[in-house]
């Protein structure tokens, strides 16, 4: 993977460059990696399935920054594309060059058809919030 291939289908706004996930999927099968910037609580359940993902929730993004390479190819994504800007700057201003964020997120990932992996015992269902419990649950109360 060179810069110039990485960033042709890539589009910029605000002085930070994008990337559809139609135009990530082929990358990420030529080892770019993709870094799931969410909370365990709104990723655990539904990851993508594509090869090179890196599960670092945005929280722990400053402490655990050592794993990533100044030197990789990284898409970054978070549930719609808000908190992926954040850490691209926070990640620029370390020296990271070569980024790219997912336009919409893992939302616009999904409803796009690309391969997510749910974990059934931990997705919710219920017809309110007072109601939500783990769709896997088999538990019987009482």
């Amino acid at each position: 993977m060179d810069e110039q291939s990485f960033f042709a289908a890539s589009f910029e706004s605000g002085g930070l460059s994008f990337i559809s996930p139609k135009n990530a999927w082929p990358l990420l099968h030529q080892g770019v990696l993709l870094i799931d910037l969410r909370p365990d609580f709104e990723g655990e359940y539904k990851r993508p399935l594509v090869p090179g993902l890196v599960v670092i929730p945005y929280s722990e993004l400053p402490g655990r920054v050592g794993e990533l390479s100044v030197d990789s190819f990284l898409i970054l994504a978070d549930c719609v594309g808000i908190r992926s800007k954040e850490i691209m700057k926070l990640l620029k201003g370390m020296g990271f060059t070569r980024m790219l964020s997912l336009a919409g997120g893992f939302v616009d990932w999904e409803r796009d058809g690309f391969p997510i992996q749910l974990d059934p015992g931990k997705v919710l269902t219920g017809s309110c919030m007072c109601q939500l419990k783990a769709r896997g649950d088999k538990q019987k109360f009482g």
